[in-house]
């Protein structure tokens, strides 16, 4: 694999609830994480003391985050109302030359950033709300 452009990892919502999925406009730097909680069944028995983990029982949870500079009027408004209205759409991550990941997403920070001379900014942050799919490219 060769080195991928950061600008290719993209972060798309799904603007109507009917799959029409667009890229969040102006954002600079993307992020995606994928996490999974463990579960400790370490006894008295575990050879040598050593910790031991239930596979697969642990809470699985991606969060998603990004900054940029505001570029769309649909996006944005999009995104505000997502997170105004408390709701868990769809949510779709490229990542090059890997694959695209796919769920529900809630917003939970919105933030808004600006100097007196500078473009105004915006970070957003997002967490997993239901499974995700992943299809590789």
């Amino acid at each position: 694999m060769t080195a991928q452009s950061g600008k290719d990892l993209l972060i798309k919502l799904d603007l109507n609830g009917a799959g029409q999925f667009q890229t969040i406009a102006g954002l600079r730097a993307t992020r995606i994480s994928f996490n999974a909680e463990t579960v400790d069944v370490t006894s008295l028995e575990s050879q040598g003391g050593w910790r031991e983990l239930l596979g697969g029982a642990g809470v699985k949870s991606a969060s998603l985050s990004g900054s940029g500079v505001f570029k769309d009027e649909n996006t944005d408004e999009r995104a505000r109302q997502i997170f105004f209205e408390g709701e868990t759409p769809e949510f779709q991550v490229i990542i090059p030359d890997f694959g695209i990941v796919q769920g529900a997403f809630q917003i939970s920070a919105i933030e808004y950033a600006g100097s007196h001379n500078g473009e105004a900014t915006y970070e957003i942050s997002l967490a997993s709300a239901g499974a995700l799919s992943f299809t590789a490219l």
